[in-house]
């Protein structure tokens, strides 16, 4: 009887602790759902149930009750419009929306537009004479680069896929620190360990370049996330791709900041080829743009070779995306003069009365340089001067950088740990004694003696 009573005890006890322990739960629950529909703007917030109306309650989406069965078809035919300022021969269409910048900015931007185009042409020529292993040429692209890094602020944070240099140079980036880092030499501010192109800048806020695709799209997320809690003014945006947006990541990316509500630009670049694939083969639908609205995100489509356009959408997005704690999706559409990559042949899968269209009919450079000469801002006599001064600088660059010592070779096995791991250190020990057994091979008075 006396194993009967306490057993009928604890049973009791395990009732009731169990019954608090569903209320706790219950009210941790309820708080959690109060903060879930929290939403900084109205539109987002959970609408009260109400069982006697005849419309969805469904939580997953907002909409009516039909009748009718209809699929939706996508819209390809006439697709999302394309936003522009300029004409192609540099017209202000709408005088509404011109940005109005000074001549000194325009001046900044197509200097800053042919530099580039100077600097890759120099580049891309050293990798086929075996300077450098590799080289990626932004021809064709310079408007996307250029208006949007001049829409930023210098405190926004930049996450790039690798064919935005312009944006870097935009921000400062200096000639020499390019050539340093193509040539993977001593003043390299990666110590030689990336390839070519894969630049980045902590001063200057820009994320270093990695090869893999779309990874910094879900990366570039996390950092907006943590910047909209530290509840400053600042954005960040994210560059990639047609092709890129075919990922995974992008998809994950997509979603993340549209429900975290992120002060985000995804700014994506489509040129027409992912590589080799041209669009008609990467996706059925309208574009990059059309998928913004399906995430909940807002999304404009913008003539890429416009610098105006460019600026205009990035400008407005900004502005936004700070104020309101939501991403923005801009598709800039533009063409791929270059070939990929120094490992692509592009003549392989276009024709060349293609590329000539848009590398003489309808560049970025030759639109902004229309705008200037009709303003009475540039003339032939400036283009010449301008063309043979740049050209000049990029080469004394090129010369300094080719001239330089490669980094130490220490330097290979710092900055991951703050102290040399034993299996480090073995690896170290092991790379050396093979240097000095094989030195005829490994001319070391090449590399700098400074191990910082």
């Amino acid at each position: 009887m006396a194993a009967v009573s306490t057993f009928s005890n604890m049973n009791k006890m395990y009732r009731a602790c169990f019954h608090a322990s569903r209320q706790a739960a219950a009210l941790k629950a309820s708080r959690l759902l109060n903060n879930r529909t929290f939403r900084v703007n109205s539109t987002h917030r959970q609408q009260p149930f109400d069982s006697t109306l005849e419309k969805p309650q469904f939580p997953g989406a907002s909409a009516e009750f039909v009748d009718q069965l209809e699929f939706i078809e996508p819209n390809v035919i006439a697709g999302i419009p394309v936003y522009r300022v300029m004409d192609r021969q540099g017209n202000i269409i709408n005088p509404s929306q011109d940005p109005q910048l000074s001549k000194e900015t325009v001046l900044n931007f197509y200097h800053k537009m042919t530099l580039l185009n100077t600097m890759d042409r120099i580049l891309y020529e050293s990798q086929r004479q075996g300077r450098i292993s590799f080289y990626m040429t932004n021809y064709g692209e310079e408007g996307t680069h250029i208006g949007s890094a001049a829409a930023l602020e210098p405190n926004d944070m930049v996450f790039g896929q690798y064919r935005e240099a312009g944006v870097l140079m935009y921000r400062g980036f200096s000639l020499d620190s390019f050539m340093a880092q193509c040539y993977a030499n001593a003043d390299d501010l990666g110590k030689g360990r990336q390839m070519p192109v894969h630049y980045g800048s902590r001063d200057l806020n820009f994320v270093t370049i990695s090869s893999p695709l779309a990874t910094q799209i879900p990366q570039a997320v996390g950092a907006a996330y943590a910047i909209k809690r530290e509840n400053i003014n600042r954005a960040v945006i994210c560059y990639f791709g047609e092709g890129a947006a075919s990922e995974g990541d992008a998809h994950a990316g997509f979603n993340f900041s549209a429900t975290l509500e992120c002060p985000l630009i995804f700014f994506c670049r489509n040129n027409g080829y992912a590589i080799s694939t041209p669009t008609n083969e990467q996706y059925r639908g309208d574009g990059i743009a059309a998928r913004g609205p399906g995430y909940g995100m807002l999304s404009i489509r913008v003539d890429g070779n416009d610098v105006f356009a460019v600026y205009n959408a990035t400008k407005e997005a900004r502005r936004r995306a700070v104020a309101e704690n939501q991403p923005f999706l801009i598709e800039a559409m533009t063409y791929r003069i270059g070939h990929h990559s120094t490992s692509d042949d592009s003549s392989a899968y276009r024709s060349v009365d293609e590329v000539n269209y848009w590398d003489k009919q309808d560049h970025p450079i030759s639109r902004l340089r229309h705008y200037m000469a009709s303003r009475g801002w540039w003339s032939e006599d400036d283009e010449r001067a301008w063309r043979k001064q740049s050209r000049q600088t990029v080469m004394e660059v090129f010369e300094r950088a080719e001239k330089r010592l490669k980094p130490n070779p220490e330097l290979l096995f710092t900055d991951v740990y703050e102290e040399m791991t034993p299996a480090l250190t073995k690896q170290r020990e092991s790379l050396f004694r093979h240097v000095q057994q094989y030195k005829e091979h490994y001319p070391l008075d090449l590399y700098d003696k400074d191990s910082h």
